[in-house]
């Protein structure tokens, strides 16, 4: 969220909430959703404010603002976390106590949103996702009730918030964690030249497919006459093994730098960023898609990007329903990402979509790139495991107090 307090997806910042409520307690968020509840109105939790539909700033309804619940413990091997702490501020602390969670990079992405829908990582396939390092989440659900959520405790609940996705079961106050040992890493970067998207592509999907859990990487196709391939990731590793798996791509500009946990983190982080008005979605990719055809959708585009980000590792072993992340043989996740700048958003949500089923990869994709106008958006969220969602959903919220667009 930047300054002004908007979404960070700023084409949803003319809505106008009916009242935002700046939560420094549990009760504050109790007393939040009693008045929806008793009065009918919308209500929605923020975090970080990033969600890319603008759900967490809803028109006309009550707003959930839970920055003042942002502390960051870290005892041992255990991260309790409030949940309205932002990227940046879990890593410092993190770091400082040479301790590693997986989590998301942009800097002022909320904790809760980014768990409560899976969580991927720049060391996933080392480390697994945000939600499988969860111990335990305490939750106000909407009849007002401050529940501990854990294997132990409201266990349908508990696998319900890792991957279910935010908004749908209640109003995580906080959460904790087990942590990793914080592992050095080696951050790398390969730039190639414009029009080689098919081959790169091509080459980067073979590689990944039996790649060492060390390994994490991601390819970013931008729009362009013609598009442009790039590649970055992070090896937890020594800098020698990483060129030898390097070498194993096509000849490009290539750097690579050690660093510690908590430098890579702030390098991820980046400077501060604004808002700007855009459209995303999101495919998750199970086989390869043919470099030329991703050529074909990008070349000659107005500015808009695909980044593919690689699974396996870690986060393949858990099986589809230990957790409500069903996405787990997935060998690549798909974010579309288009700018608006000039285009209408009529014109810019075509372009989307194109892109987005012009990728061939079926009903899926990750909640989290929440998409308002993805086809068959229950099954391509939460695929097999929907319907156990719904019923966790129908059993903490049977009146539909927290009920949105693209609601259980």
């Amino acid at each position: 969220m930047h300054s002004g307090g908007e979404p960070q997806n700023t084409l949803y910042a003319h809505r106008k909430p009916l009242a935002v409520v700046r939560c420094g307690s549990v009760e504050d968020v109790q007393a939040g959703l009693e008045r929806a509840a008793r009065q009918g109105i919308p209500v929605a939790a923020r975090s970080g404010g990033h969600s890319y539909a603008g759900y967490s700033w809803p028109d006309g309804g009550l707003v959930l603002d839970l920055g003042g619940l942002s502390h960051v413990r870290v005892d041992g091997r255990r991260a309790t976390i409030g949940a309205g702490a932002r990227m940046y501020d879990v890593y410092e602390a993190l770091g400082a106590a040479g301790q590693a969670l997986p989590a998301g990079s942009c800097r002022t992405v909320g904790i809760a949103g980014l768990a409560l829908g899976g969580g991927i990582s720049v060391i996933s396939r080392r480390y697994g996702l945000t939600c499988d390092h969860l111990v335990q989440a305490r939750i106000v659900t909407p009849d007002g009730v401050l529940r501990t959520a854990s294997d132990e405790s409201e266990p349908d609940l508990f696998w319900a918030l890792k991957g279910g996705g935010g908004g749908n079961f209640g109003v995580v106050t906080e959460f904790t964690f087990h942590t990793d040992p914080a592992p050095d890493l080696v951050v790398f970067g390969l730039d190639y030249p414009d029009g080689t998207t098919a081959d790169v592509l091509d080459a980067w999907q073979d590689w990944i497919a039996d790649a060492p859990d060390e390994l994490w990487t991601s390819l970013r196709v931008d729009s362009g006459s013609p598009s442009v391939p790039s590649v970055r990731g992070t090896y937890a590793g020594t800098a020698k093994d990483l060129h030898r798996l390097l070498d194993r791509m096509p000849r490009g500009a290539r750097e690579v730098e050690e660093m510690t946990y908590l430098q890579a983190m702030r390098h991820y982080a980046g400077p501060a960023e604004t808002g700007e008005p855009y459209v995303a979605s999101s495919r998750m990719l199970h086989s390869p898609v043919p470099g030329s055809k991703v050529a074909a959708l990008v070349d000659g585009q107005p500015p808009c990007m695909i980044q593919f980000d690689s699974f396996g590792g870690v986060v393949g072993r858990v099986a589809p329903d230990a957790t409500a992340f069903p996405h787990r043989d997935a060998t690549a996740s798909a974010q579309v990402y288009v700018h608006l700048g000039d285009l209408t958003e009529a014109r810019a949500r075509a372009l989307l979509a194109g892109l987005r089923d012009g990728l061939g990869a079926g009903t899926t994709g990750y909640v989290n790139y929440i998409d308002p106008e993805m086809p068959d958006w229950p099954a391509a969220y939460y695929g097999r495991n929907l319907k156990r969602l719904k019923e966790v959903a129908d059993r903490y919220d049977p009146d539909r107090v927290l009920a949105f667009e693209q609601g259980l």
